[in-house]
């Protein structure tokens, strides 16, 4: 069943963490629909951002949010403006003291999200989603992914009859649960209609014990709003297929 579920809570608890980290008691449901509303919230506030995971930590007072982007000065604005005015909108939508983090991608080449949104926004700008996504699988492999596989469905150049279409390099052992493969799902809004673009990118093999939320508590590692570094990977060796559809 590994080719049916998704990839990133199939490997929860394994070799990935969890996006939200709190504890919850009759109040819940409350606290779960609240994150999804700071979430889209931010993805929407901060389109051109180009953010991915969003990271949401509880205590009793206080919120903690953790951003991960490609482009924090977007996000942190001149002398930390932007930022601030964030944490006020973000402390409006859950009624608590907020704390906002950024982590930097460093390359976001193989960020599955980052990936997707670059080839949606391609096809909203009437660009061939195929040279869209080739330029995506190139650029990818050249940043030492072991593998990528693209799927993207719907009216694909405006074609009466919706259909899907795939394009792949390398390998995407998906029922490893030791591989380290990011998946996203993203939309692009076209004028015939939703278009969607599915990634998954193989970065390599996880071995041994992994810290499953590196990003989590980022604040008592740093100091200031900007962070950075990668989470730590184990390798394995390369092995690189073409088989572009």
């Amino acid at each position: 069943m590994g080719q049916k579920t998704n990839p990133i809570g199939n490997r929860l608890g394994i070799i990935r963490g969890w996006e939200s980290n709190w504890y919850g008691g009759n109040d819940y449901g409350d606290k779960l629909a609240e994150d999804d509303k700071i979430r889209k919230y931010i993805h929407a506030r901060l389109s051109k951002a180009s953010v991915s995971r969003i990271i949401i930590e509880r205590t009793l007072k206080l919120v903690t949010v953790t951003i991960t982007t490609a482009r924090p000065g977007i996000i942190i604005g001149k002398g930390g403006s932007e930022v601030d005015r964030l944490k006020e909108e973000l402390k409006k939508i859950s009624g608590k003291d907020v704390q906002i983090n950024i982590h930097e991608i460093k390359r976001p080449e193989l960020d599955a999200h980052l990936v997707g949104s670059s080839i949606a926004r391609q096809i909203e700008n009437r660009i061939s989603y195929r040279r869209a996504i080739k330029m995506a699988i190139a650029a990818a492999m050249r940043m030492n992914a072991e593998g990528i596989k693209v799927q993207i469905s719907g009216r694909l150049n405006g074609a009466e009859m919706a259909r899907s279409e795939y394009f792949k390099d390398g390998r995407i052992p998906l029922s490893t649960f030791r591989a380290d493969i990011d998946y996203a799902l993203v939309e692009s809004h076209t004028t015939y209609g939703r278009i969607g673009v599915k990634v998954w990118i193989m970065k390599g093999e996880v071995y041994g014990k992994r810290d499953l939320s590196p990003l989590v508590g980022l604040a008592k590692k740093q100091q200031g709003n900007k962070g950075g570094g990668a989470n730590p990977r184990g390798g394995s060796s390369r092995r690189r297929r073409n088989n572009n559809s």
